[in-house]
């Protein structure tokens, strides 16, 4: 992997992404995706995928369940599914294997070879040119785009999910595990757009209230048109302004789209919001990107 220029420094901070290819070698990306393997075979179907619906208040609190999973997924290793993947009775309709959208939230903290890649010495050395002083990991996930099913992430800001005072403390490691293509649902991003601010936040919902979180603001229409995508190689590394707009389509082709990601916020002269969905737990304080 050749270092990273200033020019390439300059060139994220005027578009709000930078892509680095081959950031990572072939090995790197298989021993993820065995790894994942591995986590999937010894994988308990959470219960509240498998729970027959039934009256209207029962699958309501039934959501209300699995948004708490959702919520406490911070630092734990959870598994999330696509939608129709379940009949009625929680039974997959296709191999399970096929049918999970994505692994989080601690992936970084609780898997060695997740946590090895995270803290690998590039990354760090990424991190300091990058200006980074005191950054802290607050979350990772693996994506995996399934072939035909791998549903449409519409157009977003990180920052709306990971809130800061001040913006501009969040940053994405996005890291493809096999190619992504404009057919198998790669990125695509508005250049420039980091600038101005966001316009939607994703909050904790008051206790009692229906839902664990609900939104404020809205996401303004995006021009399709401004959208670029960024096919890249198995091993290739993009990263993501907290407040760049981005998005990606759905997977129609017959090959997956795997990726790991996972954000770092400059902790230094940082607060985050209370009101985020994710907090940091006694258990598993944001660690130090540094090692």
């Amino acid at each position: 992997m050749a270092s990273v220029s200033q020019d390439q420094i300059q060139k994220f901070h005027r578009d709000g992404f930078l892509v680095l290819e081959r950031f990572f070698s072939t090995e790197e990306c298989d021993s993820m995706r065995s790894q994942i393997q591995g986590i999937i075979e010894g994988m308990e179907v959470p219960l509240h995928c498998r729970t027959e619906f039934s009256t209207r208040e029962e699958e309501q609190l039934q959501a209300q369940g699995s948004s708490d999973y959702f919520l406490t997924s911070g630092d734990k290793i959870r598994f999330f599914f696509e939608k129709g993947v379940l009949d009625k009775k929680g039974n997959f309709l296709i191999p399970k294997e096929k049918s999970i959208s994505k692994i989080g939230h601690a992936l970084h903290a609780h898997d060695p070879v997740f946590k090895q890649i995270t803290h690998s010495s590039k990354v760090q050395e990424l991190g300091r040119k990058l200006g980074l002083e005191r950054p802290v990991v607050v979350q990772s996930m693996y994506i995996f785009k399934q072939p035909g099913i791998g549903g449409e992430v519409t157009p977003h800001q990180d920052a709306t999910f990971l809130h800061t005072e001040p913006l501009g403390r969040i940053l994405g490691f996005w890291i493809a595990l096999e190619d992504a293509t404009k057919e198998n649902g790669c990125l695509w991003f508005i250049p420039g757009s980091h600038t101005n601010g966001i316009t939607r936040r994703m909050v904790r919902a008051p206790s009692g209230a229906s839902t664990c979180v609900e939104f404020v603001g809205s996401e303004p229409a995006y021009d399709d048109s401004q959208f670029i995508p960024l096919p890249i190689k198995k091993g290739g590394l993009i990263l993501i302004h907290g407040e760049v707009v981005h998005k990606s389509e759905l997977n129609s082709s017959e090959s997956s789209r795997h990726a790991f990601t996972f954000h770092v916020m400059e902790a230094k002269g940082t607060s985050w919001s209370k009101e985020n969905w994710l907090q940091p737990t006694p258990e598993l304080p944001f660690p130090s990107l540094y090692t």
